[in-house]
């Protein structure tokens, strides 16, 4: 279940950077995030040195009304949209997002519980998903089809999902076919060469492809259960985009890193020989989160200096030599989860992205947490959603006309939708 929103209040990452730029990791943090709309790229924050495809989506210019608004008057403009509207949105937010967003959410939560809170309200006119654009594609894929779904800015791109484009994924596929065989033939095993898995941090045309072979979506929640069942039809899984979930959560399981080559799409078998790829359990896309890319086990090893008695947990994002230094590893909610049923006072480091962390050492006030990376940087595209965005595209709706909605091509959709549904089956282990 999606956890229901409480509306605490908590200083914000970016009221943050503004009292003290020089501990950021860019002092642009510290503009509106509409000062990038027209300028290509993620916008500021951990993957701003990242490449952004030509084709992103762009935001248009927000209205001046919206610009020019204060913090208060923004607060208010949305609280009587919402209010106006009642059952007819329902507003979403994930973990990552900044508090001034987030205290407007319905249901706030990582991106399997948002999916599933997708999915509970079918009777709402317009789902308002304050995320990113996989998130919102994701999110229209599993609503009604007379639903809108709403990106309040579409810049709100993600560099990881970017990393693999359908292109690259169908070329790997067919090197793949000349290396392995027919990828569609069972062996005698009654499994197939391959079985694609694709993290949710992607493209809908990449779920649609995982839909269309054979395979299955997972999350930073599941992907433990997802590569089990993949096995089960599988001799290989292909992970996709992000390696470091990939290798984690294999290693877990008992794979040797010499059976998880990795596939660079710019080099002919990824970089890796036949015989390799023969060898192989789990063929990792080079792919990667920059914001968890960001800890390191000089991290954990400071940590542990200044707070002897600390639990670091970080995120199966990380760095496998990161997990691995950590006492623990798990998704967004499972670090919720561990620190909400911690019953005595006690601290913990946290590897995975600011706003999530300050809102925790918030609601858990008897616990000393704070982030690994003493850096504020946090996510750049999930720092696009922005109050301003969203009393815009809730008042429009309001004014009964839908903005920056979000549509998945039926084409695409039908077999993403197949890989979705697996994904949702494939629950989380307690």
């Amino acid at each position: 279940m999606s956890t229901l929103a409480t509306h605490l209040i908590d200083p914000s990452v970016d009221h943050l950077i503004q009292a003290a730029p020089a501990e950021s990791c860019s002092s642009d943090l510290a503009a509106s995030p509409w000062t990038f709309d027209s300028v290509p790229g993620y916008g500021p924050g951990s993957s701003m040195g990242d490449v952004i495809p030509s084709g992103a989506p762009r935001q248009g210019e927000l209205p001046a009304e919206y610009r020019d608004a204060s913090d208060a008057d923004l607060d208010q403009r949305i609280r009587a949209a919402k209010a106006t509207l009642g059952d007819r949105v329902v507003v979403l937010g994930h973990f990552y997002q900044r508090e001034e967003v987030v205290q407007h959410a319905d249901y706030v939560g990582d991106s399997f519980q948002l999916a599933n809170a997708a999915l509970e309200h079918p009777n709402a006119e317009a789902i308002v998903f304050c995320g990113v654009h996989f998130m919102a594609e994701t999110a229209d894929l599993l609503s009604t089809p007379d639903q809108a779904v709403i990106l309040p800015n579409l810049a709100a791109g993600c560099s990881m999902a970017d990393m693999a484009d359908i292109d690259q994924v169908e070329d790997c596929w067919e090197q793949l076919e000349d290396a392995l065989g027919p990828l569609d033939q069972a062996g005698p095993d009654g499994r197939v060469p391959v079985i694609p898995v694709t993290y949710m941090n992607s493209s809908a045309a990449i779920k649609g492809f995982v839909g269309r072979h054979g395979g299955i979506v997972c999350t930073s929640s599941n992907a433990e259960t997802v590569l089990e069942w993949a096995f089960e039809r599988g001799q290989r899984v292909l992970f996709f985009p992000d390696q470091h979930l990939g290798r984690n959560t294999a290693k877990a399981m008992g794979v040797p890193l010499e059976q998880m080559p990795m596939w660079n799409p710019r080099q002919p078998l990824g970089g890796s020989s036949a015989a390799q790829l023969v060898d192989s359990r789990v063929i990792l896309w080079h792919g990667f989160c920059s914001v968890h890319r960001r800890f390191t086990v000089a991290q954990i090893d400071q940590a542990r200096a200044e707070h002897p008695d600390v639990r670091v947990i970080v995120h199966p994002e990380c760095p496998m030599e990161v997990v691995d230094a950590a006492d623990e590893a798990g998704s967004t909610d499972y670090i919720r989860r561990a620190i909400a049923g911690a019953t005595e006072p006690a601290t913990f480091a946290i590897g995975t992205e600011i706003n999530l962390v300050r809102r925790l050492a918030a609601q858990f006030p008897q616990h000393e947490i704070f982030c690994l990376d003493p850096v504020v940087c946090p996510c750049s595209t999930m720092y696009r959603i922005h109050p301003g965005y969203l009393a815009w595209v809730l008042e429009e709706l309001v004014a009964g006309r839908v903005v920056n909605q979000i549509s998945v091509a039926s084409d695409v959709a039908d077999p993403a939708r197949v890989a979705l549904e697996r994904m949702l089956a494939a629950k989380p282990r307690a």
